[in-house]
């Protein structure tokens, strides 16, 4: 069984890093963290998903949501480390236009 989902502020409001799974079992818990990251932050925030073993279609609508959040409030969400699964799931559902991606692993 996978690990659970350990998210982390590196700086608060600004910066997190996500570990384990985004699956529909923590789907709350990372919603209400996330929402409270954007509220109270400036500029992008930063989401370090390279730790994340798997996120599925509920995780993805996690972030969908919180990347809503937060340009309602002017801010940009960015993803870094994206995984080269992720990364071609982003860009099949045409996600990768609409989230900020940072430094993103190599598809190959």
């Amino acid at each position: 069984m996978g690990r659970r989902l350990e998210i982390e502020t590196v700086r608060h409001g600004e910066e997190l890093v996500l570990a384990g799974r985004l699956d529909a079992r923590n789907a709350p818990t990372a919603r209400a963290v996330l929402h409270d990251a954007v509220n109270d932050g400036v500029g992008d925030l930063v989401l370090r998903v390279s730790e994340l073993e798997i996120w599925d279609s509920t995780g993805l609508g996690v972030i969908v949501g919180v990347e809503r959040r937060a340009r309602r409030v002017e801010r940009r969400l960015v993803l870094d480390g994206v995984q080269p699964r992720e990364a071609r799931l982003l860009r099949a559902t045409r996600m990768s236009r609409v989230l900020g991606l940072g430094v993103e692993a190599p598809v190959g």
